[in-house]
């Protein structure tokens, strides 16, 4: 495979780092398997394979979220057998990239099928970090862009399909950006964490002088406090309608591991080619009924709406 702009430079001539506990044995919280060098360049664990409460609890976040693509991974792999079509997943505000590592680790280290993790990132150093990570550990099928979620919806660096998306904490309208990408790129899956919801906050505020009084449900964010509490559970409301009316099917859930953030809904859609009509509809209604219209070509209300006609 053709290496692209920004990827992995080739390390055929290092050796991987060995790890220095070759099980998990002593340490039950690592999954068999996982390469603790790797855990370590991640500082997870400490140079002497300890992890401290902090580190605990970033690996068990990640263990979780894991938990979830993993049967996603095996759905593609079934229906693709080896050799028949490589995976490709795409990881939207990257950071430094826990989750494309362990992920490479657990489950494409030992392939050979030319699948393959793309983390996208705008802090170019965390690039350069996570390029000489998989440089030195041999990752051939780990590339990193320095790229906004919205740039990476028109690069020529990554193909044009894409299995599976994932964006993690990407803030504010980055998760609608990363949502956009996906459905470019006809992902069949989308694993979403969102985050900083304020934009909706911000017309429901505006336009509550409109509403108060008219409608009761203005009730539900009257107090500024539950204005950007309702604002951000809407923005996901929406989120899940527009996915639906795109044929996918959703489920949202709490993560675990990450109560000590408000920033703890997890949101799958995977690709069905269900019934487009209903959730079309009740996108629009919610939209009418909060005063939202404004919001929606955000969620790509009206294109929906002329497609479901």
């Amino acid at each position: 495979m053709k290496r692209a702009k920004g990827a992995a430079p080739s390390a055929a001539n290092t050796a991987a780092p060995k790890d220095v506990i070759t099980a998990a044995s002593n340490m039950p919280e690592i999954k068999d398997g996982q390469s603790i060098a790797l855990l370590q360049e991640l500082h997870i664990l400490t140079r002497d394979g300890k992890m401290n409460q902090d580190s605990r609890r970033k690996l068990k976040q990640v263990y979780h979220l894991t938990q979830f693509i993993e049967p996603l991974l095996r759905e593609l792999q079934k229906d693709h057998p080896e050799g028949a079509k490589p995976l490709s997943l795409v990881d939207h505000g990257a950071g430094k990239s826990y989750l494309g590592f362990i992920l490479y680790d657990l489950f494409f280290k030992n392939g050979n099928d030319g699948s393959h993790i793309y983390g996208i990132e705008t802090r170019e150093e965390l690039v350069q970090r996570s390029q000489e990570l998989a440089a030195k550990f041999r990752f051939p099928g780990m590339s990193f862009l320095p790229l906004s979620v919205a740039e990476s919806t028109e690069s020529s660096l990554l193909p044009k399909q894409i299995d599976i998306v994932t964006a993690l904490h990407a803030c504010n309208t980055a998760t609608d950006d990363a949502i956009h990408f996906a459905l470019k790129k006809k992902a069949k899956f989308m694993v979403l964490v969102p985050c900083c919801q304020a934009e909706v906050a911000s017309v429901l505020k505006k336009n509550k002088g409109k509403t108060l009084g008219k409608n009761v449900l203005t009730e539900l964010w009257r107090h500024p406090l539950h204005t950007r509490e309702f604002g951000s559970q809407i923005t996901n409301v929406l989120r899940c309608l527009q996915l639906e009316a795109h044929g996918y099917q959703v489920s949202v859930t709490e993560l675990v591991g990450w109560e000590h953030s408000m920033k703890n809904e997890l949101i799958i859609a995977s690709y069905k080619n269900l019934p487009r009509q209903r959730p079309t509809e009740r996108l629009q209604e919610v939209l009418q009924t909060l005063g939202l219209e404004e919001m929606g070509h955000r969620f790509f209300a009206e294109q929906l709406a002329k497609a479901t006609a």
